[in-house]
């Protein structure tokens, strides 16, 4: 797989003849085009010097330009009259840019299509194959980014509810680390209160209960032996008040630092986070030990949370609690909404917690920018916590802190994903489910391959194409689990991007040690012209997954360009084509592989060289 920020080691070396000298950053055409349009409206209007152009991709040109519409009531001018006066100053002896533009027309009230020069379209190709990281800019460099994602409670399953904040929230780290971001990962765990002294408390009462995997019988879930521990702790708790007293005064020694106890909670914990990391190993989640701060690290902080907010003048006694009163929400009784500091019996809750957390990450580890990938339905939690930490002075304006909120897993029925007898499901058997449809499809599709690659590619297909369901829909909506939508090898799946780019290395491969060259001056089919231009928005599609944290445009971009190679592989022969386009689209292919591989690296999902 590509490495955690999506890179793809080394390349030989390209002939770029003709082309222009290599640099890191590659501009792309759609930011080349707008400069121009930008420049030719301030030459031809000097008022609207760095007017936005509008510049976008079109179905009718390359690119279009909508500025007109906006900008000629700025000079009493029709758009249209606009429009052809602005094409005058552009493309052929248009006196910008000259080379760029091959053609330049006014469609419709006042839209510009502009297409590009051959010669600029094949020197694109071949500055991106050049160029570290295919050119794509490092627009977040030096942007700390704190991401808070996954975030499991101890003892318990990581289940289908964790997939989307794991996988959106890892997604997230690799395409922001790509683009040049100091990340900070953060794995806030569920490891403290009530429950562990519940779970304690019950090992010391039934020596033959455990909560270690190994002890587990065979074929039993890497998983469930913590899972299990809590169910029947859980269960006494529930029926045996004076076990429920019991344990709540273990939570006292466990709060009090009683060696025996915190043994018996450290043991627990680093039990469960073997089992999270297996899990996160098989689905290729960054997250480490090294990144979990859970709710106990914070622990030592949350007097002080209180006192401050009480000096500030912002936490007040309601009922017995400590309470800070929003200053912007209201409940159905048109009453402000409280975030609770301190419980009535003096214990603290998650508002305190996160509090205390977000100060941490803007104090201690200096963050300028903060996301909590976390379920939509704690938007009114994050809103309180987000203005509280403002109005405390804690949360700077010029700091970005966003709840990066998405939906709900669904079963192909549209309800909610549960097991046949109303449990949660686990994320192995999930993922079990997905591999073992991968496996059939994979089989029926090639019947030569032995076992073991067969159960290779099907891992790959399977974890893959559950990565891609997650991501390829907008994080903000609900979406069904399919299996069989999942591993399809044709639609807008993680199963047909990697099967494409298989299918591309295979090209490349029966190209041998043919070399990769670049002519800037033969002429472009539309098929290789299509391409080229997809190609080149790479880095733009980077930049609006950054801009918007929808990991699912990369997505759309990635089958979008697919597509346009499967268009170009079926219009324009490669193996047996004639120089120069021999060489010219053999980079075509490399590029379409390179760019297949480090965005779906960025997506967290394997780019295989066969299937």
């Amino acid at each position: 797989m590509a490495d955690a920020d999506g890179g793809l080691g080394e390349w030989p070396a390209i002939d770029l003849r003709r082309s222009p000298t290599v640099s890191e950053h590659v501009e792309s055409l759609r930011d080349r085009v707008a400069a121009a349009v930008s420049s030719a409206i301030g030459s031809a209007w000097p008022e609207l010097t760095d007017a936005d152009p509008v510049v976008r991709r079109s179905e009718h040109a390359d690119f279009q330009s909508n500025g007109a519409l906006a900008l000629s009531r700025h000079v009493a001018a029709r758009p249209a009259e606009f429009a052809a006066e602005l094409a005058g100053h552009l493309g052929p002896g248009g006196g910008t840019e000259t080379e760029l533009l091959r053609d330049v027309q006014v469609s419709g009230p006042g839209f510009l299509n502009l297409s590009v020069t051959d010669h600029v379209l094949w020197e694109q190709v071949a500055a991106r194959l050049a160029a570290p990281r295919l050119g794509v800019p490092r627009g977040e460099a030096g942007r700390r980014t704190v991401i808070d994602y996954s975030a499991p409670n101890i003892a318990k399953d990581l289940h289908v509810g964790h997939l989307r904040s794991t996988v959106i929230g890892d997604s997230l780290a690799r395409v922001l680390a790509h683009l040049g971001a100091d990340v900070i990962r953060q794995n806030h765990l569920g490891d403290w209160g009530t429950p562990f002294g519940m779970l304690i408390q019950y090992l010391d009462e039934h020596p033959d209960a455990t909560w270690h995997r190994a002890e587990l019988a065979d074929g039993a879930s890497a998983v469930s032996a913590p899972n299990q521990l809590y169910r029947d702790a859980r269960a006494a708790f529930d029926a045996d008040p004076e076990f429920a007293d019991r344990s709540r005064t273990r939570v006292v020694a466990l709060q009090s630092g009683d060696d025996a106890t915190v043994a018996a909670w450290r043991d627990i914990v680093a039990e469960s986070e073997r089992g999270f990391g297996e899990i996160y190993a098989r689905l290729g989640i960054l997250l480490t030990p090294a990144d979990s701060a859970g709710e106990s690290f914070y622990n030592s902080r949350l007097d002080a949370v209180v006192r401050d907010l009480r000096d500030a003048g912002l936490a007040e006694d309601s009922d017995g609690a400590v309470v800070v009163f929003s200053a912007s929400a209201t409940g159905p009784d048109g009453r402000p909404i409280p975030l609770i500091l301190r419980k009535r019996d003096g214990g603290y809750g998650y508002d305190t917690t996160d509090l205390a957390t977000i100060r941490y990450r803007l104090e201690e580890l200096r963050a300028g920018r903060i996301l909590y990938v976390v379920d939509a339905r704690q938007a009114l939690h994050f809103r309180l916590v987000f203005e509280t930490a403002r109005r405390a002075s804690w949360l700077a304006d010029t700091v970005d802190v966003e709840h990066v909120a998405f939906g709900t897993v669904l079963d192909a029925d549209g309800r909610p994903f549960r097991t046949r007898a109303g449990d949660t499901v686990g994320l192995t058997a999930l993922l079990d489910a997905a591999v073992e449809r991968a496996r059939t499809v994979v089989g029926e599709k090639n019947p030569e391959l032995d076992t073991a690659e067969l159960d290779r590619i099907a891992e790959t297909a399977g974890v893959g194409a559950v990565k891609y369901a997650e991501l390829s829909t907008s994080r903000v909506k609900d979406y069904a689990f399919d299996v069989d939508r999942m591993v399809s090898f044709s639609g807008d799946t993680g199963v047909y991007l990697q099967y494409a780019h298989t299918r591309i290395r295979s090209i490349l491969r029966g190209a041998g040690d043919d070399g990769v060259s670049v002519d800037a001056a033969a002429g472009m089919h539309p098929a290789e012209r299509a391409l080229a231009i997809a190609l080149d928005g790479f880095g733009d599609a980077l930049t609006e997954v950054a801009a918007t944290l929808e990991p699912h445009r990369l997505c759309t971009y990635l089958y979008d360009t697919a597509r346009a190679f499967t268009d170009f592989y079926e219009a324009c022969p490669v193996l047996t084509a004639p120089p120069p386009a021999h060489g010219n689209r053999l980079a075509l292919c490399r590029l379409t592989a390179a760019t297949l591989q480090q965005g779906l690296g960025l997506l967290g999902i394997e780019a295989p060289e066969r299937m």
